[in-house]
This record gives C-alpha cells, sequence and structure tokens, in this order.
C-alpha cells in the first residue's frame, strides 16, 4: 500500500477545502483525520474515503470498489474515490464530508 509523499501532498492539498485535517502514516498509507476521527485513507495509488448505506450509492455511480485488504482478503468500508471528483476541490469537500458524517456515526454506534 505504499504511497509517495508528492500524492499524498496533493490530497491534501485537494481536501483543503474540507477543514482542518491532517494525516497520520500507517501500513505504507496514510490515514486522515477530521475532529480525531479517520474519515479517509490513501493508499493503493488512490484516495478512499469511509462509506456506508448513505453515500455508498455515489460510489457505485461511478463505478467504483471498496478497498481491498491483502491481509483480511475483504473489502474495508473504504471506497475509492473517482478520479473526476479527486480534481474538483468542491466536489471532493462535499463527499468527505458525507464520509466524515459516516466515520462519526460509526463512532457513535462503537459507545
Amino acid at each position: 500500500m505504499a504511497i509517495s509523499e508528492d500524492y499524498l501532498q496533493f490530497v491534501m492539498d485537494q481536501l483543503s477545502d474540507f477543514g482542518d485535517i491532517h494525516s497520520k502514516k500507517m501500513f505504507g498509507g496514510a490515514g486522515i483525520y477530521h475532529d480525531s476521527l479517520m474519515f479517509a485513507l490513501v493508499g493503493n495509488n488512490g484516495l478512499y474515503l469511509k462509506v456506508d448505506e448513505t453515500n455508498q450509492e455515489a460510489f457505485e455511480a461511478y463505478g467504483m470498489r471498496a478497498f481491498m485488504s491483502s491481509e483480511k482478503k475483504k473489502g474495508l468500508p473504504y471506497w475509492e474515490v473517482p478520479l473526476e471528483i479527486l480534481e474538483d476541490k468542491t466536489s471532493l469537500a462535499k463527499w468527505a464530508e458525507k464520509a466524515f458524517q459516516v466515520a462519526l456515526n460509526a463512532a457513535k454506534k462503537k459507545k
């Protein structure tokens, strides 16, 4: 899941309209956090946002799929962001907000 620093910086720049975010390197990739919650990850040459039934349809409409864990041999609740969305900061901020809400709801369910 290795990523380049240049790609990570590009993703962080593209997400700048979403708000205060930071990244944390992990397993050769990086998690992206807002308000201490991970809502995205960078790896496998892509940006992946947290998904549940509230936003999955938007990803499916672009033919996107879940991030696959090589260790767990199954999809994770993070789906690849279409290039068209990644390149449009305004659209990406909207998708990131929805992914953050998914992360927030998941955190509330764990409590």
